[in-house]
């Protein structure tokens, strides 16, 4: 595993690393269920985030017949994908760009 990825997994969320996570999975639509997972969160948390996201206009819960039984399906609206886009790239503004002394922006032991 890289360093990177092991810092990923390390790294505590914010809302909007969740809120991302969540866009993106249901970019093609998608399952509540499967938005759990992908994004890891619990169903408690996921209940938190998902009608925010609907109400806000970031996605849209659609209802669909699949082999007879209605399903809920959420789907990534286009200001859902403005919000990723946006999203990363203000994490890749935010990052620095060489890193080689290990220190993290704005650290004020520096």
């Amino acid at each position: 595993m890289s360093a990177s990825t092991d810092e990923d997994v390390t790294r505590r969320r914010d809302r909007h690393d969740i809120l991302a996570e969540i866009l993106k999975t249901a970019i093609k639509g998608t399952v509540k269920t499967h938005i759990m997972y992908k994004a890891k969160l619990s169903y408690a948390q996921l209940n938190e985030y998902l009608p925010s996201l609907v109400q806000n206009g970031f996605l849209e819960d659609q209802k669909i017949k699949l082999q007879k039984r209605p399903k809920q399906i959420f789907k990534t609206t286009q200001k859902g994908i403005k919000f990723i886009k946006s999203f990363e790239t203000m994490k890749s503004l935010w990052s620095p760009t060489d890193n080689s002394s290990g220190k993290q922006p704005f650290n004020k032991n520096s």
